[in-house]
């Protein structure tokens, strides 16, 4: 390994043999070198002993380096050797370090997938609004003015609410990362959410649920039962469209603690109404869902149904509405008829926190079989002017 004096004038006059490489060490500052090749590439290097063991950190070429600041640069990495620092070790590490597709990635396979019910729509928001911006940047390189610029984007198309879920996200995926040891903070610490979030209470009116109804006969008879079906049961969107027929029996529907918002197993009593609804439904025997689509029968209606409210509302001329304002509508209306706000609790399947709810064994079936039945027939009340027999 030849040693001396590197100077610009004499790397010019630096050659190595045609078959193989030569390293040059310097004179003046021990342990930076010129590595050159046979096709005459000059790459600035330091060696240094680290733990018993020689390592070898590239600086750069030259050029674009200068054999000036390549020696600069060689001189700060001799000096982290002296304070204790491995610079080619704390290299490695950055290389290895996980990008936010990777860690984002993780936080999908190992948490979201198995755990949420709601992972398509982080894994949506992951492709749609973080992985455009952030794919090949380093997690732990991402700073709280990143995520700003970020939500201030989304914000700004105007989806303020939807800037709200992008962080509500981030914040997440960070949190998962630091349980996992891939990131140390959390760049959405104190972050604002840019959108104000207002609680819905729209509830539809009786011209309002006829013209709906009605307008439902000219699509799709899965789709329009799926929407019917919300409003009968008072049920969530997700549950009634993850409806399968091996779950009904007879009169009843139960809906398995995997499938509930709430981990609980749920029974609903089908009214004659919705009963009605699922007998012109069956038309496969082989098929387990009762609104099938792709992913379990839940990823294709969910897109499908909002599109068959938005055509249905626009025959109606009824605005401003939601499938979940279904639901709201039908407990609302159930008050409105008698029924219990305890009843109308345990058919919408919330959780009671009141430490009552421990020593209260009973299954409320027949008060909510009593409330579905009475608000069956005040439907079809509403659409037709009076309630049909049902054999």
């Amino acid at each position: 390994m030849p040693t001396l004096r590197l100077t610009a004038r004499g790397l010019a006059a630096l050659h190595a043999p045609v078959t193989a490489q030569v390293d040059f060490w310097d004179r003046v500052l021990p342990g930076f070198g010129i590595r050159v090749s046979p096709s005459g590439l000059r790459t600035a290097m330091v060696r240094y002993r680290k733990a018993g063991l020689y390592r070898r950190l590239k600086v750069g070429t030259l050029p674009p380096l200068s054999l000036a600041d390549a020696r600069e640069l060689a001189a700060k990495a001799l000096s982290q050797v002296t304070l204790g620092v491995d610079p080619a070790r704390a290299r490695e590490e950055d290389r290895g370090a996980a990008t936010f597709a990777a860690l984002a990635q993780t936080y999908l396979d190992k948490h979201a997938l198995p755990k949420k019910r709601t992972a398509a729509e982080d894994e949506r928001i992951i492709r749609v609004e973080l992985l455009p911006r952030w794919r090949r940047q380093q997690a732990k390189e991402i700073r709280m003015a990143d995520v700003i610029a970020l939500l201030d984007k989304i914000a700004s198309r105007p989806a303020p609410i939807m800037a709200n879920r992008t962080l509500a996200l981030v914040r997440k995926i960070f949190n998962f990362g630091i349980t996992r040891r891939l990131v140390e903070v959390n760049p959405c610490h104190l972050v604002e959410r840019p959108g104000q979030e207002r609680r819905r209470d729209r509830v539809l009116s009786e011209d309002e649920i006829r013209g709906l109804w009605n307008a439902l006969d000219a699509e799709p008879k899965k789709l329009a039962g799926a929407l019917r079906m919300l409003l009968l049961t008072a049920q969530r969107k997700s549950e009634v469209l993850r409806m399968r027929w091996q779950d009904v029996d007879a009169s009843w529907w139960t809906i398995p603690a995997e499938f509930a918002k709430n981990r609980l197993a749920h029974r609903v009593p089908l009214s004659p109404q919705a009963i009605a609804i699922l007998n012109t439904l069956r038309t496969n025997a082989s098929e387990p869902w009762v609104f099938p689509g792709r992913n379990h029968g839940v990823s294709k209606p969910l897109s499908n149904i909002e599109r068959t409210l938005r055509r249905a509302r626009a025959r109606s001329k009824v605005a401003n509405c939601t499938p979940h304002d279904f639901r709201r509508t039908a407990a609302s209306l159930m008050t409105g008829m008698g029924v219990s706000r305890l009843t109308v609790k345990k058919l919408l399947n919330h959780v009671d926190n009141e430490i009552t709810a421990v020593y209260d064994r009973h299954s409320y079936d027949a008060e909510k079989r009593q409330a579905l039945d009475a608000w069956g027939r005040r439907v079809e009340e509403i659409v037709y002017g009076v309630a049909l027999a049902h054999a």
